[in-house]
């Protein structure tokens, strides 16, 4: 059941529209924040692999969240055309796409971190995505529980729900803003910062949304959120620059 303001004659579904509209404007704004800042990838045949990588690390990541957390539906679905296209997460993109890129670095001998130049366009895409989830409406789990407050909105089925879709969107503006306008310490720190921003985001969001949580009280996507944030915790702490020790007292 789609958001009632979508209207009935579009041919094409929202998300399939607006995941178009994601990828190309996402890719476009990267191109012009290439052009206008030092690449510290400055090789471009380098950096159209490390895009590759993240392309296909971030749709194996995707879907292969979601069959985790739902495999009977998810394998079902596959046999279909438009089961290929839904059922996939954000979550599992970046974590899938992170760890892709990380291999294909090591693959490719790239030892500078490669991943500051990727966080406005990817906070552009998935807000342009996240339109494609609000206009769904209840179709593809990502709205809201119900909710008595003022911010509840009908998706779909008459309910007032909690819009998390565009709670969402108005974080990334956010942290587009934000980390955008930031020069970090050292390299690659703007990344990790919007990574774990956003995977907090998550942890905290996604029990707004209705599914099942048998992981001790959290979702797959949850877990999921928490385990990135170890590891971006754990590597963190280990590549921070330690200060030099002083002379013995």
């Amino acid at each position: 059941m789609l958001h009632p303001a979508w209207p009935e004659w579009m041919p094409l579904h929202p998300h399939l529209l607006f995941e178009l509209l994601a990828f190309t404007i996402g890719f476009q704004v990267f191109r012009i924040l290439r052009r206008a800042t030092k690449d510290p990838v400055p090789e471009l045949l380098t950096r159209i692999w490390l895009i590759a990588a993240a392309a296909a690390g971030g749709a194996l990541g995707a879907k292969g969240l979601v069959l985790f957390a739902d495999p009977w539906t998810t394998w079902g679905s596959l046999e279909q055309v438009a089961g290929l296209l839904s059922g996939r997460t954000i979550v599992g993109a970046l974590l899938g796409g992170w760890l892709a890129v990380e291999l294909a670095k090591v693959w490719l001998r790239v030892r500078v971190s490669t991943g500051d130049l990727y966080v406005v366009p990817l906070c552009v895409g998935m807000a342009l995505g996240r339109v494609g989830c609000f206009l769904s409406g209840v179709s593809d789990g990502t709205h809201g529980l119900p909710t008595a407050l003022p911010v509840g909105m009908d998706l779909g089925d008459g309910v007032p729900r909690h819009p998390t879709a565009l709670y969402e969107i108005g974080v990334l503006a956010v942290l587009a803003v934000v980390l955008g306008r930031w020069t970090p310490p050292t390299q690659g720190l703007r990344f990790r910062v919007f990574l774990g921003a956003y995977l907090l985001w998550r942890l905290v969001i996604d029990g707004w949304k209705p599914g099942p949580a048998p992981y001790g009280g959290l979702t797959a996507i949850q877990l999921a959120c928490l385990l990135g944030l170890v590891v971006l915790l754990v590597t963190g702490l280990r590549s921070a620059p330690r200060a030099p020790s002083g002379p013995p007292a």
